[in-house]
């Protein structure tokens, strides 16, 4: 198995106030938003990086409160070392965003996802 790339998520205070800066600063490329109107969530993307941007109020983000995403090419192999090796995890889960994927927490609460495409 192999993690295929890694994600950081970040959280913002201002979405657009964000958006603006990871496009026309930075000068990423919206790859996708969430949110309707589109307030909380977006993947941007430039070159071969890529970040999640996340919008919350008070302590806890609307959206998944994910510190880091890693895509994997074998998510089972994945999941099978985690119940392996003990540890507590959710998943995996199909999404409506076509990924399945697996939660885990470290030792300080960071929650970091896995993700596959789904077939």
């Amino acid at each position: 198995m192999t993690l295929t790339s890694s994600v950081p998520v970040l959280r913002v205070s201002d979405y657009p106030r964000a958006r603006a800066f990871w496009t026309e600063v930075l000068g990423f490329r919206i790859v996708e938003e969430a949110g309707e109107p589109v307030t909380g969530f977006g993947i941007y993307r430039r070159d071969a990086a890529q970040v999640f941007l996340e919008a919350w109020q008070g302590p806890e983000a609307p959206y998944h409160r994910w510190r880091a995403y890693f895509h994997t090419d074998d998510l089972a192999g994945l999941r099978a070392h985690f119940e392996a090796s003990g540890a507590t995890f959710t998943g995996p889960t199909r999404t409506e965003y076509g990924m399945d994927e697996i939660e885990i927490a470290d030792p300080d609460g960071n929650l970091v996802c896995f993700g596959q495409d789904a077939p």
